[in-house]
């Protein structure tokens, strides 16, 4: 399997460390628990985006394109790194946000202003209608001489998914420095590009390994037909002959909540046993509800305390300053 045949432009500090969590494990039942700290890729305060981004942009730019199109929520992480990758590539950043325009402007779209992206408020349209708001918007670039490129929601396409594959190389190489045997790993799952690339390449390198997704934004029965035909789509890409059926995917929307972005006591609870017992930031969007999906998977027997468990951080934390009034008003101080 050649990741290597398909151009990349470096945009994440990688590898990313590895590191013991082992205070907030055994809080939540699973002593043995690791942290892969995608959080920390570098672009633009960090995130799993970058590994996507790498193979996108470059699929970009060897297309000639002068101008990225994306889509996501207000608080998008994909919007805000795609929109520092343009930054530093030289391309102009249209992001097409399906929330109303929020006062004040705080977090992930304080940045993605910093950026200099052009950002379009569409609030209220499905995903679908987004995708053909962005068409739209394409054709009329395209009629005016631009060149411009869409990515889809989170960069979540079997091309965008390849950069999870390289990561759980990554990884597999890391536990063996680390002398780890890893029996689990968990992930946040929104439009599911992440996940189908740590399940194609847990199967190229870390075979025997469980995977777990948690859904922050699909629910289970949806986001497991996407996920299937990413995985299907990046495996024919390398070369590999796996067309997984949705119900093998292991996604679970337990832990979701009502919808995507809004916050649940289970994740804020998470948000702050990570910070208190780790220094470890996690959001209310993505994170903190993965996170949750730990503890509940260890609750329900899922998770052992025997076993040696990775959680990818797939970063978040600008999001933070947009949900100042969740943690309450006045929160406990800890005493050593």
């Amino acid at each position: 399997m050649n990741l290597d045949a398909y151009p990349r432009i470096p945009l994440a500090h990688a590898p990313t460390a590895l590191e013991a969590a082992p205070r907030l494990g055994a809080a939540f039942g699973v002593p043995g628990l690791w942290v892969k700290r995608d959080d920390c890729t570098g672009l633009a305060m960090g995130g799993n985006k970058a590994r996507k981004l790498e193979y996108l942009l470059a699929d970009a730019l060897a297309a000639g394109a002068d101008v990225v199109f994306t889509t996501g929520g207000v608080q998008s992480n994909h919007a805000r790194m795609t929109a520092a990758a343009a930054c530093k590539l030289g391309l102009q950043a249209v992001l097409f946000l399906c929330d109303s325009r929020p006062e004040p402007e705080q977090g992930n779209l304080l940045l993605d202003r910093l950026f200099g992206a052009e950002v379009r408020f569409l609030p209220g349209l499905t995903l679908a209608e987004m995708n053909a708001a962005m068409e739209a918007a394409a054709a009329e670039l395209r009629a005016r001489g631009r060149k411009p490129y869409i990515i889809p929601v989170g960069g979540s396409t079997p091309l965008g998914c390849l950069g999870y594959v390289r990561a759980v190389e990554e990884l597999a190489g890391q536990s063996a420095d680390h002398g780890l045997n890893i029996d689990a790993m968990v992930v946040a799952a929104g439009s599911t590009g992440t996940l189908s690339g740590i399940l194609l390449g847990a199967r190229a390198y870390l075979p025997g390994v469980r995977v777990y997704g948690v859904s922050v934004s699909p629910r289970a029965e949806a986001g497991r037909r996407k996920c299937a035909g990413i995985i299907g789509e990046g495996a024919a890409l390398l070369g590999l002959d796996w067309r997984p059926h949705p119900d093998e995917i292991p996604l679970y929307d337990d832990w979701l909540g009502p919808a995507y972005g809004v916050p649940t006591a289970e994740g804020m609870d998470a948000i702050r046993a990570a910070a208190e017992l780790e220094g470890l930031l996690l959001d209310p969007v993505y994170t903190g509800k993965a996170m949750a999906g730990v503890r509940g998977l260890a609750a329900r027997g899922d998770l052992r305390p025997d076993e040696t468990v990775v959680f990818w951080h797939t970063g978040g934390a600008p999001a933070l300053f947009a949900f100042d009034g969740l943690l309450g008003d006045e929160l406990p101080t800890r005493h050593p």
